[in-house]
């Protein structure tokens, strides 16, 4: 039993966290210079935050679907709705939205359900890789005027597992940022 949670010795849970970024316009003129988001980094960030997603999202619903149901929890980003620089990263997230909201549906007659978390800026390792002047630009965006914390990221996983209504939904974890 975890936090009110049968667990059958199966699978029953799955995080599918999946996250790189390699930012960059679509396209940037300077002095007569042009410069284009290359087709390895638009693949890299979708290969990675698409379809790793899809592939662990597959394998974990294939073990879940033979026994007693599960959860699956898709991290994606308020980014998703779209973020300047961002377009493969963007685009990816808004496609972990889609495959979230089908499976929830597909999935269902299983005892499988499948939801979201989209994290504003959250304090972890790839924000802290932005420059300290850019992020306090982003922190000063966000009503709260702090990043988020990994703990509250998790104590929103542990309310869809604990509430078995929760179906289909992307659940904006993001101080009020709402990009």
């Amino acid at each position: 039993m975890f936090a009110g949670i049968a667990v059958s010795g199966g699978l029953d849970v799955l995080i599918n966290n999946a996250g790189i970024t390699r930012d960059g316009l679509l396209v940037r003129v300077k002095d007569g210079d042009v410069k284009v988001m290359s087709l390895k980094d638009f693949k890299a960030v979708v290969d990675v935050n698409l379809v790793g997603v899809f592939l662990c999202g597959r394998e974990a619903a294939s073990l879940m679907a033979q026994g007693n149901g599960g959860v699956i929890i898709n991290i994606s980003s308020v980014s998703r709705a779209g973020n300047f620089g961002q377009t493969n990263y963007s685009a990816a997230k808004a496609g972990v939205d889609a495959m979230t909201v089908t499976w929830s549906k597909e999935l269902a007659k299983y005892k499988i359900r499948c939801a979201a978390i989209a994290p504003g800026y959250i304090n972890t390792e790839m924000v802290a890789a932005i420059k300290p002047e850019v992020l306090e630009k982003i922190t000063a965006q966000v009503p709260l005027h702090r990043l988020g914390e990994m703990s509250e990221i998790s104590r929103t996983a542990l309310f869809i597992i604990e509430n078995n209504f929760i179906n289909g939904k992307i659940l904006e974890i993001d101080g009020g940022l709402r990009l």
